[in-house]
């Protein structure tokens, strides 16, 4: 039986607590062996400008996966054709590992617009997806409420963002206790977000 890899995409901008925690989860109460944290160059959704360097956000997440051997920081994105979509990563994943088999991991809020992604139906067709609960507004696609390939899972429902975190610390604010304590100091040393 291949090892079942869970995927789960971010700018990591930072990568905080929150994430940390569904990772987790999800390697703790799933099926899933391994959490990918992929690591996204530019989302085609949002706007590149607040974006640190690709360097520094992967830097990052090597930090918080540190202490945890079942979550692996992944780059595979950063060597794709820009602005890159979700069905060219795994169709690359699957041809440079074909032992694994590979699901995907997001929000509820990003299981609202999977409609509007690229070739979605293949996506749909060829990978398990898992759900955590996200607090947003919108409704979830009929198509998706009953498909046998999407898992909603009861993860705790973390309401921390990254944009929430570069905005504390401009305006100043501890939130030490929001990052992984070493993704906390190399955002410090380097001065980001400020």
């Amino acid at each position: 039986m291949k090892k079942k890899v869970g995927l789960y995409f971010g700018t990591f901008n930072p990568i905080h607590t929150g994430h940390l925690i569904i990772a987790n989860y999800m390697v703790e109460f799933s099926e899933l062996s391994e959490v990918w944290m992929v690591v996204t160059p530019h989302n085609p959704f949002k706007k590149k400008s607040s974006l640190l360097e690709n360097h520094h956000r992967l830097e990052m997440v090597y930090k918080a996966c540190e202490d945890y051997p079942n979550l692996k920081p992944s780059d595979i994105e950063f060597s794709l054709q820009q602005p890159n979509y979700t069905v060219n990563t795994l169709i690359q994943l699957e041809e440079k590992y074909p032992n694994l088999e590979f699901a995907l991991i997001m929000g509820e809020d990003n299981l609202k617009s999977l409609h509007k992604w690229k070739n979605y139906e293949v996506i749909l067709e060829r990978y398990p997806i898992y759900i955590y609960p996200r607090i947003s507004e919108g409704l979830v696609e009929n198509e998706f409420l009953n498909n046998d390939k999407i898992t909603r899972v009861s993860a705790p429902i973390i309401e921390l963002s990254s944009t929430f975190i570069r905005n504390a610390v401009k305006d100043g604010k501890n939130i030490r206790p929001m990052l992984p304590e070493k993704v906390w100091k190399y955002l410090d040393e380097m001065n980001f977000y400020k």
